[in-house]
């Protein structure tokens, strides 16, 4: 099952999204969270920690900038550029590329 939450700024997206990982997760689901929002808070709202969040972030900036090396695959992916979150959810920041041409992400 894949379900993505969207909608305009200030409405909610990250606060469903994270309820939704957690109850998920307790029932049950492997869950992979997604954020993939240009302000990315996803990891608080799971209950990572703003260091975690921020952690993450600068991994996922180290690849536009050519720091930190593309992972091709989506296990490389998760395993470079996530976390563990409560409730057994895994956490992957893919947001804020700010060069034009990054690769693919």
């Amino acid at each position: 099952m894949k379900i993505a939450v969207a909608g305009k700024g200030g409405s909610g997206k990250t606060t469903v999204s994270g309820t939704l990982a957690r109850a998920l997760a307790r029932s049950g689901h492997s869950v992979l969270a997604l954020d993939a929002d240009a302000n990315p808070m996803l990891g608080i709202s799971l209950g990572v920690g703003p260091e975690e969040t921020d952690r993450l972030l600068a991994v996922r900036q180290g690849v536009d900038a050519g720091e930190t090396p593309h992972e091709p695959t989506t296990e490389g992916m998760v395993e470079a550029f996530g976390t563990r979150a409560p409730d057994g959810i895994r956490l992957v920041v893919a947001s804020r590329i700010d060069s034009v041409a990054p690769g693919c992400q």
